[in-house]
């Protein structure tokens, strides 16, 4: 057993001790992404979808400094501060995942990392592993 850590400047640095993605047997997890810049570290996004929207640029980068896609997420967590932002989160999600939907749960919690109002993680299949 090897466990690679992933870590790309294209999305923001941990505010604790994680690593932005893990790769393991063929699999890539990434830790939860809010809407961090990763240029500046500061949480971006008035609202929901524009917070839903960045954190997942941040996901699309992490996989793909793992070699890895969009297309290869196979499971999907969104954490939402409020669940009336169900339906704008989905929105922004439809556009990174169009079809061929992963598997996805979305829960509400009461509070997230840094007060932002959505957070979402990933596993994918690694690169150089069948689909």
């Amino acid at each position: 057993m090897s466990k690679t850590i992933v870590q790309t400047a294209e999305a923001p640095s941990a505010v604790g001790p994680y690593s932005q993605g893990v790769l393991l047997d063929g699999w890539l997890w990434t830790s939860g992404q809010v809407a961090l810049d990763p240029a500046t570290g500061a949480l971006t996004g008035a609202d929901a979808a524009a917070q839903a929207d960045r954190a997942l640029k941040n996901i699309e980068a992490i996989l793909r400094a793992a070699g890895s896609g969009l297309d290869r997420v196979v499971r999907a967590t969104v954490y939402l501060t409020n669940m009336d932002d169900f339906a704008s989160v989905n929105s922004v999600y439809a556009r990174y995942f169009p079809s061929a939907f992963p598997a996805r749960a979305c829960v509400e919690v009461s509070r997230l990392p840094l007060g932002a109002l959505v957070e979402i993680d990933v596993i994918a299949r690694a690169p150089d592993s069948p689909r």
